[in-house]
């Protein structure tokens, strides 16, 4: 209720900056030991409570982040909804102001919404909700790799830097192994990297190419799945997911080697280098434009 009257007041023009600087210098003068109130940050809580207001749904994800937190994502993210996604990224991850900037700044909201109007059919119809859980690109600038690397140097250093690959991935998920043997037959096979997902409660088995994605890839990767839902999934636990990560990949050619497949696998391509902001966000909007070009169906 005060914060409403004190925005409203400010939107009506009764009271102006300096009035505000007189309010802040009146606190800290009465309450001397009460710490926050500057002007700077009065004019800041008056942006917080109008960015909100009309969004009393998002109130108890707010208390669930630190003020440094919820500054940045107000401040940084101009739609409501990457407002929302942050908000609860971050209360679901703990994520630091360190980490929730890195977010920021490497483009999860763009990337994972990208992700998202990608997944397969197979992928929608699963029992359990994967929007959220997976990106269209994953940015790895903190392996410092040279840009021509090898799949084996790639799976070292993701190894050797494993704490920051589990805040890219999302905290949800579990590293189990590298090269994890798995055996058909007479003969062992090795996947690149396994890892578990709370959330989903399902296997992940990640596929490393350090090069461009070719259709062959997915025969491997599916094979891959099979043997792990028949011999290590546990009854109670949903479908393997399998993610072949490229180097980079034709989108097209991904789309047609998808279109007819069974499992639940997903192309992502990784990058070396934080990519730019500007440049994820014209993409995603051309995807969204591109839906909107459809017709609807009835």
């Amino acid at each position: 209720m005060v914060r409403s009257s004190f925005s409203n007041r400010i939107a009506n023009e009764e009271w102006g900056k300096s009035v505000v600087s007189v309010l802040a210098e009146y606190i800290q003068n009465v309450e001397p030991n009460i710490k926050g109130f500057s002007d700077k940050n009065l004019w800041r809580m008056k942006q917080f409570f109008e960015a909100y207001k009309d969004y009393p749904k998002l109130s108890a994800v707010l208390r669930e982040n630190t003020w440094t937190n919820n500054l940045a994502i107000f401040s940084r993210c101009k739609s409501i909804e990457e407002k929302e996604f942050y908000l609860r990224l971050c209360a679901k991850e703990m994520y630091s102001s360190r980490e929730l900037d890195r977010q920021i700044n490497s483009g999860a909201f763009e990337r994972v919404m990208i992700g998202n109007q990608k997944l397969s059919a197979v992928m929608r119809e699963l029992k359990h909700d994967i929007s959220n859980a997976f990106k269209d690109v994953y940015i790895f600038e903190f392996l410092k790799l040279p840009e021509t690397h090898s799949e084996g140097e790639l799976q070292h250093a993701l190894i050797a830097q494993m704490k920051n690959v589990i805040l890219e991935l999302g905290k949800d998920f579990l590293f189990m192994d590298e090269q994890y043997r798995i055996q058909v037959g007479n003969s062992d096979f090795f996947i690149d990297l396994v890892f578990y997902h709370r959330t989903l409660q399902c296997l992940i088995a990640f596929e490393l190419k350090a090069d461009k994605f070719k259709p062959e890839h997915l025969g491997q990767l599916n094979f891959y799945l099979e043997a792990l839902d028949r011999d290590i999934k546990k009854p109670h636990e949903n479908p393997s997911i399998g993610i072949l990560l490229c180097k980079n990949k034709d989108v097209e050619v991904v789309e047609y080697a998808l279109s007819r497949n069974l499992s639940p696998p997903m192309v992502a391509e990784y990058q070396t280098i934080l990519p730019e902001k500007k440049a994820l966000q014209r993409k995603f909007h051309e995807i969204f434009e591109r839906q909107n070009d459809f017709p609807k169906e009835d």
